[in-house]
C-alpha cells in the first residue's frame, strides 16, 4: 500500500554536518518525509508521528538523493569541513524507506562511513536485515524489554509484534559485521524503573552491541508530560548495563553549537530543525557564523515555519511540521 506523501519540501533534504554525541560530525540525510514512522514516541523530538505505517516504500528517487548528498559533500569538503559520517536519521523510521539498501551502495564511493539510527521495528523482515548490514553503524532503539512498557514508551503501530523485534534484533545481531550500537531513553515514571532497566540489560545480554548508550530527553518531546529520568535511575542503569557489557556510555549532556551552513541560512536553519530542535545558543552562533541577524528568525516564527519552544529551562527552536 502507498500513501501520498506530503514533505516538508518537494525534495529530498541534507542537512549539517551537524555535532553528533555518537558519530562526531554528521551529515544527516533525511531520507523519510515528516513524519512517517512505525512509532509515536512519547518522547520524539521531531513530534507527534503524522502518518503511522510499517508497509516500505519509496520516498525519493535513489538518483536524486545520490545528487544531493554529492553535491554538499563536494562543497563542504571545499571549505575544509570534517564528514565523520553520512547519517541517515531522517523525520521518521528510515527502514520504511524501501530503497535504503540500494542508496547506501550508491553513496559508498564517497568513501565517507554510513550510518542508520533506526528504531529497529521492521528488523524483523529480511529485506530489512539486508539493507542494514551494509551500512558501517547501526543504532537499535531498545526503550523497553516488556511488552506493556514498549507501548507505553514507543506507542508503536498496531501491526508490530515485540517478540518478532526481538528476533529480528538477536539474528541481526549475529550476522552484522559493521558496529552495532543500542540506545537506550530513560523516561521518569514509565521504564526507569530498577525491574524494567534489569530487563533491558538483559536482552542487550544477548544482543552484545559494540557499545550501548544511555540517554534522557534534552530536546522539547512529543508529550508536554514527558519528563528526563534522574540521576538514580540513571545511575542504576549504567551499573546494570555496565556488569552486562563491554561499552557503555551516557548521553545526558548537550552536544555542542558547530552547526555548518550551505550559505541559505533560512533553507539551513528549517533543515536542522526538522530533525533536530536547535538551542537559542545554537541559533545564534550559527546565524553569527553566516553573517544572518536574528530578524530571520522572527520572520522564519512570524510565517510559522519555525516555533519556539521552552524545556528544562531553556529555549529550542524546531520547524513547523508541513511548513517550508
Amino acid at each position: 500500500m502507498h500513501y501520498s506523501i506530503n514533505p516538508l519540501s518537494s525534495s529530498f533534504e541534507t542537512f549539517g554536518p551537524i555535532p553528533s554525541r555518537r558519530l562526531g560530525r554528521s551529515l544527516g540525510l533525511n531520507n523519510i518525509p515528516p513524519k512517517f514512522c512505525s512509532y509515536s514516541c512519547v518522547y520524539c523530538q521531531v513530534g507527534s508521528t503524522l502518518k503511522m505505517q510499517v508497509e516500505r516504500q519509496e520516498f525519493y528517487k535513489p538518483a536524486e538523493i545520490v545528487k544531493e548528498v554529492e553535491a554538499k559533500v563536494e562543497k563542504l569538503r571545499a571549505n575544509k569541513e570534517i564528514i565523520d559520517y553520512l547519517s541517515f536519521v531522517p523525520d521518521g523510521e528510515p527502514t520504511l524507506d524501501i530503497n535504503l539498501g540500494k542508496e547506501i551502495e550508491l553513496l559508498k564511493p564517497l568513501g565517507i562511513k554510513i550510518a542508520v539510527i533506526s528504531n529497529g521495528s521492521l528488523i524483523w523482515q529480511k529485506e530489512v536485515r539486508k539493507d542494514l548490514s551494509k551500512a558501517d553503524w547501526v543504532s537499535l532503539k531498545l526503550d523497553a524489554a516488556s511488552e506493556e512498557v514498549w507501548h507505553k514508551v514507543n506507542r508503536p503501530h498496531k501491526l508490530l509484534r515485540w517478540e518478532l523485534i526481538r528476533r529480528g534484533m538477536l539474528e541481526f545481531a549475529r550476522s552484522y559485521k559493521g558496529e552495532l550500537t543500542s540506545e537506550t531513553m530513560l523516561i521518569r515514571d514509565i521504564n526507569d524503573n530498577e525491574r524494567e532497566i534489569k530487563k533491558i540489560a538483559d536482552f542487550l545480554t544477548e544482543l552484545k552491541p559494540t557499545k550501548s548508550y544511555i540517554s534522557i530527553p534534552i530536546r522539547p518531546p512529543a508529550e508536554k508530560w514527558v519528563k528526563p529520568a534522574g540521576e538514580r535511575s540513571v545511575n542504576i542503569a549504567y551499573q546494570f548495563f555496565s556488569e552486562r557489557l563491554k561499552k557503555v556510555e551516557c548521553l545526558i549532556g548537550y552536544e555542542g553549537d558547530t552547526f555548518v551552513s550551505s550559505g541559505k541560512v533560512e533553507e539551513d536553519l528549517l533543515s536542522i530543525t526538522s530533525v533536530h530542535p536547535m538551542r537559542r545558543q545554537a541559533v545564534e552562533k550559527f546565524l553569527q557564523k553566516t553573517g544572518a541577524k536574528w530578524g530571520v528568525v522572527e520572520r522564519l516564527l512570524k510565517e510559522n515555519k519555525l516555533k519556539e519552544v521552552e524545556y528544562q529551562g531553556k529555549r529550542f527552536y524546531l520547524r513547523v511540521m508541513g511548513k517550508g
